[in-house]
Parts: structure tokens; C-alpha cells; sequence
């Protein structure tokens, strides 16, 4: 399912919006998206052939390769924009899991920190290009949210995103500021972080999900389109798992 039906409403018409880890997964998936939905597309990523092949797809307005957790590029690329735009999205970054036993501190306060100052770099780089009623909208996720082995520093960022949101989208009034928090969706980060586990997960989760089935990058995106359409949302934080909070802890 690639989220280019043509029949699909086009609620984006007219509107800009800059993808940040556009080259492949939820990011890709949301580019597709907003094209299909009339929207023009800035894909931002860090790999520069990866990005080219996605944009040969997706044919944007234009490509930028960028470090998103080098926030003095981040403030070259909102500075050196020639046009205002409507919506930013950032999906780069990815959960870190490991025990204390093994943990690397020099590693885990670098990944803590880049992910954070991310987060506020696109917020205040941003401020100026954005129109007002536009978004800013970020991705995260929910497994921390329950404790386990290995889950220290993915759990304190699963609870620190939802803060910083909901105090960003006071500071950056009219514009407004979302998170989604996604639980496992099947993409190739997920199948690297997994190995030879990924289709046991797979079939587990599409026998135990009360929807049946495994989210997909699609499913995220179009959350993604809707909240940046819904001029009423923000603040707040948009749970997408398929039910897997509800099941019971294994």
C-alpha cells in the first residue's frame, strides 16, 4: 500500500511540508502522503543516494541531506529556506535498548541528548518559516512506556517527548505542535533492530492486536496528514499500536 490512491481527498492543496527522514519508512510513507493529498513535498534525510531514489518516486519540490541531529545543520537548512512552509514533520531518530549491565554511558548521553536537542532545534530553527496554524509534529514511541531490562533510556524519552510537546506547543502558539506515538510498525528499522526475530514478531502481533494485524508505515502517515489538517489538535500526543497497550504484559 504505497498512499497514492488517486481517489483520496486532497486536503493539502496549496500547502508545503518538509519531511525530515523522508528516505525510507514513516517518513517516505508521509511524503507519498502528502502528495496524494495535493500537498508539495521538501525530503530532507541523511543518505544522499537513498534520498535520490525516494525522490525519483515521489518527485518533491525539493531534497536537502542532512545530519537531522546536527543542530547547527538544522539551522542552516530552516535559515537558507527561500519560502515560508506549512507543516513539519521529523520521523529520524530510532529507540536505544540496552541493559545497564552493558550500557556504553558515553553512547546513551549522546543518544539522549541528540534526540532532545533535535527536537528543539526544529522547533526554534523553524520559528519564522512556519506559517501560523501550520505544525510541527514529531515522532516517538510507546514501549517504553512499560519497564523492562534494556529499557531504561527509551523509557525516560518516551516520557520526556509528551512534555516537551505539550510546552513547545504553548511557546510556538499559533503553531501548532503534535506527537505521535507509535508502537511496533513494520519497517526496515524495525527488521534491523529484530534480525532473524522479525516474522515471529510479525505473526505474534497479527494473532494477539486486537486489529488483526500489523501496523505498517501507511497506517502512521495518515495519521500524520490528518493531524496536520485538523487546525483543532495540538499539544497533545496520538497514540497509533493497534491495541498493543492493552494487551496484557508478557
Amino acid at each position: 500500500m504505497s498512499g497514492s490512491e488517486p481517489n483520496q481527498h486532497q486536503d493539502l492543496v496549496d500547502q508545503t511540508v518538509i519531511v525530515i527522514g523522508a528516505s525510507s519508512g514513516i517518513g517516505l510513507e508521509t511524503a507519498r502522503r502528502v502528495r496524494a493529498a495535493g500537498g508539495q513535498v521538501v525530503m530532507v534525510a541523511r543518505d544522499p543516494q537513498r534520498l535520490e531514489r525516494a525522490a525519483a518516486e515521489v518527485r518533491p519540490q525539493s531534497t536537502t541531506a542532512l545530519d537531522a541531529t546536527d543542530t547547527d545543520q538544522l539551522q542552516q537548512f530552516f535559515g537558507d529556506l527561500p519560502y515560508p512552509v506549512d507543516h513539519v514533520i521529523s520521523t529520524a531518530g530510532g529507540p536505544l535498548y540496552a541493559p545497564l549491565a552493558d550500557m556504553d554511558l558515553a553512547e546513551t548521553s549522546r543518544h539522549f541528548g541528540e534526540r532532545l536537542s533535535m527536537t528543539l532545534a526544529i522547533a526554534k530553527y523553524s520559528q519564522g518559516k512556519v506559517r501560523d496554524a501550520g505544525t510541527l509534529l514529531f515522532i516517538g514511541g510507546t514501549g517504553g512506556r512499560r519497564p523492562g531490562v534494556g529499557r531504561a533510556v527509551t523509557s525516560a524519552l518516551t516520557a520526556a517527548l509528551p512534555a516537551l510537546t505539550a510546552n513547545l506547543a504553548l511557546e510556538l502558539a499559533p503553531i501548532r505542535v503534535n506527537l505521535i506515538a507509535a508502537g511496533f510498525v513494520d519497517t526496515a528499522l524495525s527488521a534491523s533492530l529484530l534480525g532473524n526475530q522479525i516474522d515471529a514478531r510479525r505473526e505474534e502481533l497479527r494473532s494477539s492486536l486486537p486489529i488483526r494485524r500489523v501496523v505498517g508505515p501507511e497506517d502512521v502517515a495518515a495519521l500524520a496528514v490528518h493531524i496536520m489538517c485538523n487546525e483543532a489538535l495540538t499539544g497533545a500526543t496520538y497514540d497509533i499500536d493497534g491495541g498493543q497497550q492493552l494487551l496484557p504484559q508478557g
